[in-house]
């Protein structure tokens, strides 16, 4: 199949209703390091946390989008980054394989809510880290990290399960260690990213389908601000991502910040506390 290239002036930034699996941070902490960011030395604050993904939920509802929720279970402090459990299109759902055994237990208990949700769930045989890795892109292809989290042999897979093509990507930066930690995928043809985070092959194949795509610097990708929840209109994105904000803002998207500033101790940001359910 072969992919093009759309240039974005061209189209109206139109939001279109959402819906997301969110899970409360009722047990919310930095307990072990699994990624750079994670420092359990550095105290955190549950009920911070929890304020703060309570505006975000806050948020998506008041922007017209449907939310679900899981229930939290415990000794699972990043069960709040829903967006690691799954990836969905079509009413199917590709499960979860965690890389580190810490976050194991988080895949059959998602598993079984998408499955209640009305989900066909499709258990993985290699390990990725759902839309951590994939980001779906419209109904044209997904974006697939890999590199520290995800197998590569579970693109090829998640391309069988799904139906979509699957265009593979290398992360080379440990600091993003996810793929929605550096890329923002903001409608079916923008996105906003990190060069560095990426290998130049990979940078050479963004640059390819997306000639006009948003470049953020040093500085917004270190607060997370790639982490971000598009409807292809709004863009949720971290506070403190102040020039990031201004090159959406400028084109045609309408940027609504959150302070998730709580769990970018783990290592997330909004997109990594949400899960799209798309059916």
């Amino acid at each position: 199949m072969t992919l093009t290239a759309v240039r974005p002036e061209t189209l109206q930034r139109t939001p279109t209703s959402r819906r997301y699996l969110v899970c409360p941070p009722r047990y919310f902490a930095v307990q072990y390091t699994i990624n750079p960011w994670m420092h359990p030395e550095v105290p955190t604050d549950t009920d911070r946390a929890c304020r703060q993904w309570q505006v975000l939920v806050a948020t998506y509802r008041r922007l017209g989008h449907q939310v679900d929720v899981i229930e939290p279970l415990p000794d699972l402090p990043d069960m709040v980054f829903a967006a690691n459990a799954a990836v969905t299109v079509a009413g199917r759902a590709y499960g979860a394989k965690f890389r580190f055994p810490q976050r194991a237990a988080e895949a059959p208990a998602y598993q079984a809510r998408l499955t209640e949700l009305g989900f066909t769930v499709i258990p993985p045989t290699y390990v990725n880290e759902g839309e951590g890795d994939f980001l779906v892109v419209g109904r044209r292809f997904i974006l697939a990290g890999h590199g520290f989290r995800t197998d590569h042999r579970a693109h090829r897979e998640a391309e069988n399960v799904l139906g979509l093509p699957v265009i593979s990507l290398e992360l080379v930066d440990p600091r993003y260690y996810h793929l929605d930690t550096a890329i923002a995928v903001l409608d079916e043809t923008t996105i906003a990213y990190y060069p560095p985070a990426l290998s130049r092959p990979s940078r050479a194949i963004l640059a390819e389908l997306f000639p006009d795509a948003i470049v953020a610097d040093d500085a917004d990708a270190e607060v997370f601000g790639l982490n971000a929840v598009s409807d292809g209109y709004h863009v949720v994105l971290p506070v403190q991502a102040h020039r990031l904000a201004r090159q959406l803002a400028a084109r045609g998207f309408q940027p609504v910040s959150v302070d998730v500033s709580e769990f970018r101790k783990a290592g997330g940001g909004p997109k990594c506390c949400t899960l799209e359910l798309r059916a």
